[in-house]
């Protein structure tokens, strides 16, 4: 028994001598009361369960039962539009069934840290998003089977930590399919980072679109940039100040895609006029856009209910069937895509 525990056991014993004391009666009669047993009399019973209101005495399974379930939520950063919309996924869906959600972030304090932090917490779990494992951090996971899921992880995961996501390929092949339907054939891409998975299956399924439609793919239109606005914006910029500027942008984050409108507009280039403009995410700030966005829409509310769902069940002792599950994405259409104006449709 460690110090603390011995302690706090001395301290309860201590306690319940005291109260025996004062009721007059065996240490042996205030356990029984204590512990529910029927062969003590009603008035006794009554006596010495005022006493142990009176000294705030809480049983043990008392304390277990009053003690809130929560799992910890952790985020590179807090500062995007994808993350809060994620963040409400989480905690709205934990406290539907009555978990408490602690949001962190990797800023101050390492995946390591708040890996060890979870048992420290009582933890059920932890939910960690868009974040990079190391394979220290994997072992310590596996070999001390902590519940853990991974929400659009940026490297591949071990084969056995369960990992949720969207279909970022298929959603990308249909948001561009959907630029050339219109009459696009120069279609430029704000991508993500090579090393993000979601980053790297949406540009595969912009080039995907654009072999279908026998449009060869040229890298000079593509420029790949963290899910950042300003990063976003000069890329942009140095895309549409080409010469031969395309006719529509395919940005792999609402974040790029405003950064997208804002090099535009800095250019004077008119959206959808003379730019169409097309966004991954559709979070709030999509249909806030001037002019409102057309995205791929990522269902945030079902991410965090899987997340949630999954870890409970880990926590629980049973593992999903899958350790990867992908929700389907849907196109959405706003003002922001038009067809080329007459006569300039891009080269072929």
């Amino acid at each position: 028994m460690t110090g603390p525990a011995r302690s706090r056991r001395k301290a309860q014993y201590g306690l319940l001598a005291s109260i025996a004391d004062e009721a007059g009666v065996s240490p042996a009669t205030v356990s029984k009361v204590v512990h529910r047993r029927r062969d003590v009399s009603e008035a006794t019973r009554a006596r010495i369960e005022a006493l142990l209101t009176e000294r705030g005495y809480v049983r043990a399974w008392e304390t277990e039962a009053r003690r809130p379930r929560q799992i910890l939520a952790v985020f590179r950063d807090l500062a995007g539009p994808y993350t809060l919309e994620v963040v409400r996924g989480i905690v709205e869906s934990a406290a539907g069934i009555g978990v408490h959600t602690t949001v962190g972030t990797t800023g101050r304090r390492s995946i390591a840290q708040w890996l060890e932090e979870c048992p420290k917490l009582d933890a059920l779990g932890v939910v960690i998003v868009i974040s990079t494992l190391a394979e220290r951090e994997e072992r310590r996971i596996l070999e001390q089977r902590l519940p853990v899921v991974l929400v659009d992880p940026l490297n591949a995961p071990s084969g056995n930590i369960p990992s949720i996501g969207v279909t970022n390929w298929h959603g990308a092949t249909t948001a561009v399919q959907y630029l050339i339907d219109l009459g696009h054939r120069l279609i430029g891409m704000l991508a993500g980072r090579s090393h993000s998975l979601a980053g790297s299956a949406r540009l595969h399924g912009y080039r995907a679109a654009l072999a279908e439609a026998g449009i060869a793919y040229d890298p000079t239109l593509v420029r790949s940039t963290d899910f950042d606005y300003g990063e976003a914006l000069r890329a942009a910029r140095s895309v549409l100040e080409r010469a031969e500027r395309p006719t529509a942008l395919f940005a792999a984050s609402d974040v790029q895609a405003l950064g997208a409108l804002e090099a535009a507009r800095q250019l004077g280039i008119s959206v959808p006029r003379e730019l169409s403009v097309m966004a991954f995410d559709d979070t709030l700030v999509a249909a806030m856009a001037s002019p409102p966005l057309s995205a791929v829409r990522q269902p945030f509310r079902e991410l965090g209910q899987e997340a949630t769902r999954v870890l409970l069940n880990l926590a629980g002792g049973r593992p999903p069937a899958t350790t990867r599950r992908e929700l389907a994405t849907e196109l959405v259409v706003r003002m922001s895509t038009a067809p080329p104006e007459s006569g300039n449709y891009g080269r072929t």
